[in-house]
């Protein structure tokens, strides 16, 4: 399939103007008028200060904002170059990111860094961070490393660090965080991957890039950061459809990489660039009846998907959960094994977000047992309860590889 460059022709126009820079900052952005022009300021900033001698360009690619967002950016770069936009294609922030690698392609830029709209904590050092490793040689792919309340970053939490680490080896511990910097050579390998009709084009992107660089070998580093501070989401109010988008493309990315997960075993510290330094996040919060509320609807919902997919002992724990409201028996290693068996599945059956629609319910309940896991803990101790939730992952491989290899046909007792 064919499709339409995510460039329109003004941006087009523009970005040739522009031909011959070497850096570029991207920026996707929806309605962000109120944040965006102090992330625009900071990466000018952070341009201007840590990489002077470079010709660098801001590159916004809009959703449709109406209410001044890519003004904002134009009025906020402080005489670097900006170019903003709307950008062309499905509606999403990995169509925005497309628009960013489409325009490192056209300008011939060396790296590139690709920060939130909404971020409020950003400054200046964080674009020497992400892009510093990728200018040096040091890196071709940099994800950020900060600290984040205990109740945000809940996908992060419960799969996409476990996982992403338990399959390819590696301890990149925020996998979709948002920021980050990269080589040129991927942002050609990742226009070149045919998946801009799928979830990739909204909230899968940030997993398809970080496990498309692991399944290439490319030299990955962490920069800190510190803490992030931006717009969160409540895990039970708004982060359904990111979870279904996000969790779909792991099971997509690992059925298409199975040759290079089954043999891993263990994982590996991935250098971090910048001292860490102790942070404690705002607070963020989470609404644990909502989320119970969310568990309980959709197990009645998935009930029967669940009989061909759940070993029966997470079978009998989700359903007694649900009729007592009480999640606590949804621990980290009945969660492990849960995902393994609904990944499984996708040997067999393609339609991977609607397998990872069927796991969305448990997620509601294990973000929920966190919840009152990471009780009274700060933000080291809540850290320590991710690592174990990790762990917990990393232990229960070998009964991925098991159920793996039996197509994830009839759900075992255990």
């Amino acid at each position: 399939m064919t499709l339409i460059s995510a460039l329109d022709a003004p941006m087009r126009e523009a970005l040739r103007a522009q031909a011959g820079a070497d850096l570029v900052v991207g920026i996707p952005s929806f309605r962000n008028a109120a944040t965006i022009g102090h992330v625009t300021q900071a990466a000018a900033e952070g341009l201007r200060a840590h990489f002077p001698d470079a010709r660098a360009v801001i590159v916004n690619a809009d959703g449709g904002s109406e209410d001044g967002t890519p003004d904002r950016v134009r009025a906020s770069a402080d005489g670097i170059p900006t170019i903003a936009g709307r950008y062309q294609g499905r509606s999403g922030k990995g169509s925005a990111f497309r628009a960013i690698f489409e325009a490192v392609s056209l300008l011939n830029a060396k790296a590139c860094a690709v920060v939130d709209s909404d971020l409020r904590s950003i400054t200046p050092e964080w674009i020497a961070r992400l892009l510093g490793p990728v200018v040096s040689g040091n890196a071709g792919y940099v994800t950020p490393l900060y600290a984040r309340h205990k109740h945000d970053g809940t996908i992060t939490n419960t799969v996409a660090y476990p996982l992403t680490r338990a399959l390819y080896g590696a301890r990149v511990r925020q996998p979709i965080g948002g920021e980050f910097g990269f080589a040129a050579e991927l942002a050609h390998v990742w226009l070149a991957e045919p998946v801009w009709d799928t979830d990739v084009a909204r909230f899968g992107i940030d997993i398809f890039m970080t496990t498309t660089a692991l399944a290439r070998g490319v030299r990955v580093a962490q920069a800190f950061l510190g803490a992030k501070i931006h717009d969160p989401k409540d895990p039970g109010a708004d982060l359904g459809p990111m979870f279904t988008q996000v969790v779909g493309t792991l099971f997509t990315l690992a059925r298409h990489n199975e040759a290079l997960w089954r043999g891993v075993t263990g994982s590996r510290d991935i250098a971090v660039i910048g001292e860490v330094r102790p942070v404690e996040p705002e607070p963020v919060n989470a609404s644990v009846p909502i989320l119970v509320d969310k568990f309980r609807a959709g197990a009645k919902e998935q009930a029967a998907a669940w009989g061909g997919l759940l070993s029966q002992k997470a079978q009998a724990a989700a359903r007694e959960a649900a009729e007592s409201g009480d999640t606590r028996a949804i621990s980290g290693d009945l969660w492990a094994r849960a995902v393994y068996d609904i990944l499984a599945a996708t040997k067999r059956r393609e339609e991977s977000e609607t397998l990872a629609r069927a796991l969305l319910p448990l997620y509601f309940a294990r973000v929920a047992a966190l919840i009152d896991e990471m009780k009274g803990l700060d933000h080291a101790g809540a850290e320590g309860v991710v690592e174990q939730q990790a762990l917990a992952f990393e232990r229960a491989k070998p009964y991925l590889l098991d159920r793996w290899g039996s197509g994830g046909a009839q759900p075992p007792r255990l």
